[in-house]
């Protein structure tokens, strides 16, 4: 028998177990050569993933050498740092642009804002005035942070004092929100004498 014959005959032998078998049983068959195949495949991989997770556990594991930092400079004294926090206040005759610089925020961000409630006081330790700006805004929960966050950067001498949120209905799109902000203010330019 020649080679081509051998295989004709394995080829029909094949042809009539699988139609003995039926149609599900081929499926079945198929799958779970196909499922043995790739678990094969898959296996090296997962292997060479687990070494590198035991590597890296174990680099983070291994306690690191203890550094000793060097001063590199005296800590600044609370002259120095109470120069600094007057240079960083705002100019008080300037508090109502503050206040427009807010609500062009607040329309950049899409936000809806009617009006605020606006408080000035002065501290007579500290030798500075604060001008509380209470902000009821309607609007997306993101855009609240965002003008929130964006707020502080175009006013480096305020703080955020307070974010409440209240929402009517729990499907409701916007969102109602309280923004309380405080501006530290001086009476005249910061850097100019005292």
């Amino acid at each position: 028998m020649n080679a081509a014959t051998v295989l004709s005959s394995m080829y029909l032998r094949m042809r009539l177990a699988l139609a003995a078998l039926g149609p599900v049983a081929v499926v079945a068959i198929v799958l779970c050569l196909a499922a043995a195949l790739s678990l094969a495949w898959l296996l090296p991989a997962r292997a060479l993933q687990g070494e590198r997770q035991a590597a890296a556990l174990k680099q983070a594991m291994t306690p690191a050498p203890l550094r000793v930092a060097l001063p590199s400079a005296a800590p600044a004294s609370a002259d120095h740092n109470l120069a600094l926090f007057y240079d960083t206040l705002g100019e008080r005759r300037y508090a109502e642009q503050q206040v427009r610089t807010l609500f062009a925020l607040a329309q950049k961000t899409g936000l809806v804002l009617s009006q605020g409630e606006y408080k000035s006081a002065y501290d007579q330790n500290g030798r500075f005035h604060t001008y509380q700006v209470n902000l009821p805004v309607k609007g997306s929960y993101g855009a609240i942070w965002q003008f929130g966050m964006q707020a502080l950067r175009a006013i480096p001498f305020a703080s955020l004092d307070e974010i409440s949120f209240r929402r009517d209905t729990i499907g409701a799109p916007a969102v109602e929100a309280r923004v309380r902000l405080t501006l530290y203010l001086a009476d005249q330019a910061p850097g100019a004498p005292r």
